[in-house]
């Protein structure tokens, strides 16, 4: 049986001041009419049901993801006393399922992306789960580019294994980081490269053992966690345990090594939105290219990027900036450094002031 892990465990700090620690980018409309984390949910809602959609979030943002998502059992929402990344996550995700499904296929994907042509990213993430159902081996979903990206890593090809439907499985040769503009050109006119979705599909038991096999402190770790999630103890260890755990990604952790890895590529509209700049893309725009959304005032002034979710927002004679206000903080910054938005938030903590993050 198919289960649909949820990562919804970051703080979004690229989208202070709107996003804040309990209010994460996950639980934001950014640029859409339903919350990132709820549209996520009713994505996946038409292939998984509600009993085998599991969401890991921070503690802190446990309450909030249940009210969020009602359809789901209590059980199903792991909430994680600390942050340690993503391979974490989805170990401890792969212990939960295991307990009632031995045989489980995760796919697993962030809670914070925009993904168009719904029905036939379903039909990719069936075919993704089928393969590693019957085949095994870790899988990775890219997106095909349609542009020279430089914000997003990439995927290179390498000889195709087989089809799975209509959908080509590739073997995964090598991810590529965040690359400058003239290598993000070369990767789009090779016809070799994705765009890294962060989208995974592979049977949970396989995931664990490539965990053992790769990172043993994670995989201890974690088998103390599967031990326990049954018994009165499961919080108490989990709080024990969990912060320890060694900080380290998917990718980086598991992928990256893993014997049998594969990709198959995808072509749908798809954002990570990671940045205000990204949200800019999806909203409206005037005829001097001011992306805005709320109560919005922009007279001689172009190329900016204005979100207000409280008061009137104004400027004049002004270019390339981002503005966002909320009713207690106001971002102001060059749209070319929107990626950095998280040194701003680093410098917000260390003169202590918390009530704004």
């Amino acid at each position: 049986m198919l289960h649909a892990v949820i990562m919804a465990g970051g703080f979004g700090t690229r989208f202070w001041p709107a996003s804040r620690r309990a209010r994460p980018k996950q639980l934001l409309a950014l640029a859409t009419d339903t919350p990132l984390l709820r549209s996520t949910f009713e994505r996946l809602a038409p292939l998984v049901p509600a009993e085998r959609i599991w969401v890991v979030t921070a503690a802190a943002t446990a309450e909030a993801t249940r009210r969020m998502l009602p359809e789901l059992p209590d059980g199903n929402i792991l909430a994680e006393p600390a942050s340690r990344n993503t391979a974490a996550c989805a170990g401890l995700a792969a212990h939960a399922v295991l307990r009632g499904d031995p045989e489980a296929v995760c796919a697993v994907l962030p809670a914070d992306h925009i993904i168009g042509e719904e029905a036939r990213f379903r039909s990719a993430l069936a075919a993704g789960a089928d393969f590693v159902a019957r085949d095994g081996g870790l899988l990775t979903f890219g997106i095909q580019p349609t542009r020279p990206e430089t914000g997003y890593g990439y995927l290179e090809l390498g000889p195709e294994h087989t089809r799975e439907g209509e959908w080509r499985v590739f073997e995964l040769q090598s991810f590529v980081e965040k690359p400058d503009a003239d290598r993000a050109g070369a990767f789009l006119s090779s016809g070799k490269h994705l765009w890294n979705s962060g989208i995974f599909a592979w049977r949970a038991r396989e995931l664990l053992d490539e965990v053992r096999r790769q990172i043993p402190d994670l995989a201890a770790g974690l088998d103390r966690l599967g031990e326990a999630l049954d018994s009165p103890r499961a919080g108490a260890v989990l709080a024990e345990v969990y912060p320890s755990l060694p900080a380290t990604s998917v990718d980086f952790g598991i992928m990256e090594g893993a014997r049998h890895r594969f990709t198959i590529p995808v072509d749908i509209p798809w954002s990570d939105v990671g940045s205000w700049s990204a949200v800019a893309e999806r909203l409206p725009t005037d005829a001097a290219g001011n992306a805005t959304q709320g109560r919005v005032l922009a007279e001689n002034a172009g190329g900016n990027v204005l979100v207000s979710s409280g008061p009137v927002l104004a400027i004049r004679g002004v270019e390339g900036l981002v503005v966002v206000a909320t009713p207690d903080a106001v971002l102001v910054m060059p749209k070319e450094d929107a990626q950095r938005v998280k040194e701003v938030v680093e410098a917000l903590q260390d003169r202590g002031w918390d009530d704004v993050l």
